[in-house]
């Protein structure tokens, strides 16, 4: 009689997350992995690829603000808004941003992101519907799924789509979200005809103002100032203060009575820590200079012109600013890659959207006007990308 097998084969040891290391082969072979790079306090790069647009991140009337508000306030804020959170740092800022922008009232959050969050959970529901166009950032994106409300996506910058979607649900509680100046291609919202296409079905309009506010409107004011559309009754503007403030945080300006409505009823409000005094003091120091220097505005978009006008006149694929991102196609994700990693290598940081974070899966490169770009550092970065260009 054969004796019994006493050897076990032995079994690989399943774990609850190795599922990510599938996740990370997939990426690796699609050529999406991301990767951080912290950089440093000092850098010979040319930065194109941030967010400063307004050069005010290390004027030192903003950065002694932050030092300040954090010797005097503490380094947190110590816990929520309607806790420990809210310091009178805050109810400044919120009071002079709503003035500067023509809107009612004001209130900050910890993030451009949270408001988003926050303005659209709070003002619709389950029973609500929401126009959102297919190009509007992720943070929108976001905040409608977590609303739980109906939400119907219309064709890019498209009065007409929201239009037709509006007549389809008469009577229904409706809000069209949009953002002002889209992130990846830098063009502009068609915001009056959307204004238009709310008011005639009783809708609510809340549009991202994040690349808009300090770059366009009177002064920086923003891009509904610009369209006559600030301190509306049915408008409410989202934006944040890490772009032309150069700080860090977001804030929702609207009604007072929508205000008041998310102080008791956004979540991203009521449960999370509240904006830091370092980040108020510095945004609210960057928001008085850019009262005190309103050319600031003019001179971003006309860099961001210049570096337009000489790329599509040197034969690359550009779209035309209308704020301050500077969009510039590639032929492939491969070589938008390249191309980004070889501008690095030469001095000169830009962007790299790939899809899917391009709705429309075409790859470019972003870069980003600053104010304080001299003509020589324009010229730098033109032929750094012209250089380094792919062939197609």
């Amino acid at each position: 009689m054969p004796q019994a097998d006493d050897a076990r084969t032995e079994v690989p040891r399943r774990t609850a997350f190795d599922w990510t290391d599938t996740e990370a082969r997939r990426r690796s072979e699609a050529g999406l992995v991301r990767t951080l790079r912290p950089r440093a306090a000092a850098s010979d790069l040319l930065d194109l690829a941030g967010n400063d647009y307004l050069g005010l991140t290390r004027r030192p009337e903003v950065t002694g603000a932050a030092a300040d508000a954090a010797r005097r306030w503490g380094a947190g804020s110590t816990g929520s808004r309607l806790v420990t959170g809210t310091t009178r740092l805050h109810t400044r800022l919120e009071r002079e941003l709503a003035g500067f922008c023509g809107f009612e009232a004001a209130l900050v959050f910890s993030s451009g992101y949270t408001a988003n969050l926050a303005a659209l959970t709070a003002l619709t529901g389950r029973d609500a519907l929401i126009v959102s166009d297919a190009s509007n950032h992720a943070s929108i994106v976001d905040g409608c799924r977590l609303a739980r409300a109906e939400t119907a996506v219309v064709p890019h910058a498209d009065p007409e789509a929201v239009r037709k979607t509006l007549e389809a649900h008469p009577g229904r509680r409706a809000l069209v979200v949009s953002d002002s100046v889209f992130s990846v291609d830098g063009d502009r919202a068609p915001l009056p005809a959307l204004a238009a296409a709310c008011r005639a079905h009783g809708a609510g309009l809340v549009v991202d103002d994040a690349h808009g506010f300090g770059v366009l409107g009177d002064g920086g004011r923003g891009a509904l100032h610009e369209a006559g559309l600030a301190g509306a009754e049915d408008v409410v503007a989202t934006l944040t203060l890490s772009k032309s403030l150069g700080s860090q945080g977001g804030a929702v300006l609207g009604p007072a009575r929508v205000i008041e409505h998310l102080v008791n009823a956004a979540r991203t409000f009521i449960f999370d820590t509240g904006l830091a005094p370092a980040a108020t003091g510095a945004a609210l120091a960057s928001l008085r200079l850019i009262e005190a220097e309103p050319g600031l505005a003019g001179r971003v978009r006309t860099v961001a012109t210049t570096l337009y006008e000489l790329l599509s006149g040197a034969g690359l694929s550009v779209t035309r600013p209308d704020a301050a991102v500077v969009s510039v196609r590639a032929p492939s994700p491969e070589a938008a890659l390249r191309w980004a990693a070889d501008c690095r290598e030469q001095g000169l940081a830009v962007g790299c959207f790939r899809p899917p974070s391009v709705p429309d899966g075409v790859s470019r490169l972003r870069l980003t006007a600053r104010a304080d770009l001299t003509d020589a550092q324009i010229g730098r970065a033109v032929e750094t990308v012209l250089r380094t260009a792919p062939a197609v």
